[in-house]
């Protein structure tokens, strides 16, 4: 190696079989938990991603993976790839194709839509058998029998981090309920509780690490420096095509990814000019004066242990996350009581201005009369 759908709604009381295109047998009624793919259906679908991957990556087109990409990571990269095309029109000049090899294909068993597996996979853009070797863990999830295979999840790993799956005697892993009360916190509310973690501190159910104490000092220490005020705003992202996806590891614990949206207002002292990185810059469409409100989707991995959350050593570990460094898509109405965010992220990078004086964080917002929307992107 080198370096670097659902239910159907009930519309038949009794199952009723057909042939897909790919030969795999489709129950109408989707009431038969059946694998979610085959090996050789995994495998195609990894194929496809990177070789769309590097087509839009080569050439700076989101239009070229759209059809591979959905949930957080499909956020990540268009909204990335809409970025660099402004920036470099004419395509990647540093592009390096990407690899993955040595896939590990973990597929469950499940009834109904939509389906997934998880693939382990080894990348070119490490350095393998030293302390910079990683792995690229994806999630494919196929929305309905209509549906194509998409990537909805990355997180980038240590080998050692990547946790031994629960399987029975044919290979087939066990997938975990949205809703299931026999984990320390149930899959479906991981979103809004690390949202309200990273937000107040509290549940204070996270393990301490990287990507939970260690993040929120990262955030304090920028929180207000000289001529600069940084405000933060988390909120869950849980529905449709952010939905939560775990499995059951062979130590009782559940394995998920989720992903949260992520906001950062930025407001400038009097005579102080906003940096504005080039990824934000390329989709604006208005002037940035003083106040600039960023948004982006990040997705996380955890290790959720069996319990009722309550008991010690119950604490959910984060080891993985993929965040963007500039925003992904239109910030909502900046407020502490916001609602939940939509299923989808729709229209890529749009970043609010405003023209205020330097704000306190935690400070209310400015009245919307004063808001003024401009284009922007993430990477």
């Amino acid at each position: 190696m080198r370096r670097l759908g659902r239910a159907a709604t009930g519309l038949a009381a009794t199952a009723v079989l057909s042939l897909t295109a790919s030969a795999c047998v489709t129950v109408h009624g989707e009431l038969e938990v059946v694998p979610s793919a085959t090996k050789d259906e995994a495998a195609k679908a990894l194929s496809a991603f990177t070789e769309a991957y590097n087509k839009a990556d080569k050439a700076y087109d989101p239009a070229l993976d759209a059809a591979h990409v959905t949930g957080a990571l499909g956020a990540i990269n268009q909204a990335g790839l809409k970025a660099r095309q402004v920036n470099f029109p004419d395509g990647n000049p540093n592009h390096v194709p990407l690899e993955l090899t040595d896939a590990k294909f973990t597929i469950p068993k499940k009834a109904g839509w939509p389906r997934w597996f998880v693939a382990d996979t080894d990348s070119n853009r490490d350095q393998d058998d030293t302390a910079a070797d990683n792995r690229w863990v994806l999630v494919f999830v196929r929305a309905g029998a209509d549906e194509g295979w998409k990537a909805a999840y990355l997180t980038i790993m240590l080998p050692r981090q990547i946790p031994a799956f629960k399987t029975d005697k044919d290979g087939y892993a066990e997938p975990v309920a949205p809703d299931s009360a026999a984990l320390a916190v149930a899959p479906r509310n991981l979103s809004e509780e690390y949202a309200s973690y990273m937000q107040d501190g509290k549940p204070d159910h996270f393990k301490p690490g990287p990507h939970t104490s260690a993040w929120r000092e990262e955030r304090k220490k920028t929180t207000n420096v000289p001529g600069l005020s940084t405000q933060y705003l988390d909120q869950p992202l849980d529905t449709g095509n952010f939905g939560p996806l775990g499995l059951m590891t062979r130590d009782g614990n559940a394995f998920v990814f989720f992903s949260v949206r992520n906001f950062e207002r930025q407001t400038a002292a009097k005579g102080v000019q906003l940096k504005v990185v080039p990824d934000v810059k390329a989709l604006l469409t208005g002037t940035v004066k003083d106040t600039i409100t960023k948004e982006r989707v990040s997705s996380q991995a955890v290790l959720v242990p069996p319990g009722n959350g309550a008991e010690p050593g119950q604490a959910v570990e984060v080891v993985g996350r993929l965040t963007p460094s500039s925003p992904a898509r239109s910030s909502p109405r900046w407020r502490r009581s916001a609602s939940r965010c939509p299923s989808s992220p729709g229209p890529p990078a749009r970043v609010r201005t405003r023209r205020r004086s330097a704000v306190r964080h935690g400070a209310p917002p400015p009245p919307r009369s004063r808001t003024r929307a401009v284009r922007a992107v993430r990477t």
